[in-house]
Formats: structure tokens, sequence, C-alpha cells
């Protein structure tokens, strides 16, 4: 078996379950490692959840040395109690993510299910679908929460791989402007 050249952890995070997604990519060619659902339970302290997530990101962060993290970002609802909720919980897996020294990159669930299906309305069976052909998996996950975890990594395999990908990369800084226009300075 060869090496991969980089392995993506990508999550779906959420308060009740939580997705997670690990692919290897050799050359121009994603595989699936592993796909896999942390159920936290609804009588669970909230807190205690978030330990749970932190312990378990950081889990598959020691067993899989991934290169990069990508997450889905919190879609916008109208209860605020549940969008407070799971932007600690995505926070809790970003900061995880981070302490281990990893780039974080979001995508919005329409950047993600355009990117998989070509649709970016798709609902959570056909992202499955198409999961399963572009991988080749034969076994449906318990949770469609591990599919759209492997979606979030395969989105950001595929977004790597564009053209503009350079283009992308926003500057953090005055001297990364003035690096990459060295032209417009005086």
């Amino acid at each position: 078996m060869q090496t991969p050249d980089k392995i993506i952890l990508g999550i779906d995070p959420g308060t009740l379950i939580m997705g997670y997604g690990l692919i290897s990519v050799t050359g121009k060619k994603a595989a699936i490692i592993e796909m896999g659902a942390l159920k936290l339970g609804h009588k669970k302290d909230p807190y205690a959840r978030l330990e749970l997530i932190h312990l378990k990101v950081r889990e598959l962060i020691d067993k899989h040395a991934p290169n990069s993290f990508a997450i889905e970002s919190p879609f916008f609802g109208k209860n605020v109690q549940s969008m407070l909720k799971l932007g600690r919980a995505q926070g809790v897996a970003i900061a995880t993510a981070m302490s281990a020294g990893l780039p974080v990159t979001e995508y919005s669930p329409k950047k993600i299910k355009l990117s998989i299906t070509g649709n970016g309305n798709a609902d959570k069976e056909q992202i499955w679908k198409m999961l399963q052909r572009l991988l080749e998996i034969e076994n449906k996950p318990k949770f469609f929460d591990a599919s759209d975890a492997l979606a979030v990594a395969l989105c950001h395999f595929y977004e790597a791989q564009s053209p503009l990908a350079a283009l992308k990369r926003k500057s953090n800084s005055w001297e990364d402007f003035v690096k990459m226009n060295p032209a417009r300075v005086r």
C-alpha cells in the first residue's frame, strides 16, 4: 500500500451526534480511511458532551495524524438556543484541531452538497449515494452524520485540487499583501 500524501479529517458537528470522516489522498485519488459518529446522548450534561467531542477529535488526530481539518459551518436556523449549542460543539472541535497544529477550513452545507453531488440542495440520501460511487463504499453508516462528515473531507479535497485554490487563499496581513502584490508597492 502506498503512503498517502495527505490525510483529511472532516467533521459534521452536532450536540447529540457528531459525525467524523477521514480520507487519504494519494496523488489525485481520495480513499476512505474511516467514518463514524459519536453519539453524545441527550440526557448528558452539555459540558460533558463538549468534553466527549474534544476527546474524540483528539483521539482521531492522534490515531490518524491528519494534515488538515475541515468542518461544516452551522446553518442559520430559527432556534437561537440550538445555534448557540451547535456553535459550542463546532468551537470545541476547531479548538482541538488548532491545538494539534492543524489548519482548519470551514464549508457551508450548501457548498459541501454542491461539491459532492452538483446540487446545493441535495438531501442526505443523495449525498450518501454519491459518496458510495466516488469512494467505492459498501456499508451504509448507522447515522447520516458520518457520511456528512465524510462529504466535508471530500469537499475539502476537491477544493484543494481546484486550479483556483491558490487564488482563494486570503492574505492575513499587510506583509502578505505586499509579498503577493510587489508591483503595487511604491
